[in-house]
């Protein structure tokens, strides 16, 4: 496991006001951009984001290829 930090100034602007955040690891920076996702797009459209991507980090079996088989 890698060890390093972020170092980044994050400032939203909403109509009913603002949010600033600060996150100095990759897991922070996660929790705000799912935060802020969520906000914008729904927790129905935010899911179906997160599953597209979980999906492209997912083990996938491997392929089985019967002997004589072409």
């Amino acid at each position: 496991m890698s060890s390093h930090s972020i170092d980044a100034d994050i400032k939203v602007k909403w109509a009913e006001g603002q949010s600033a955040y600060s996150p100095s690891t990759p897991e922070e920076l996660l929790l705000i951009a799912i935060d802020l996702l969520v906000r914008d797009r729904g927790s129905e459209a935010a899911r179906s984001f997160i599953d597209q991507v979980l999906e492209r980090f997912a083990p996938h079996p491997a392929i089985a290829i019967e002997p004589g088989a072409r």
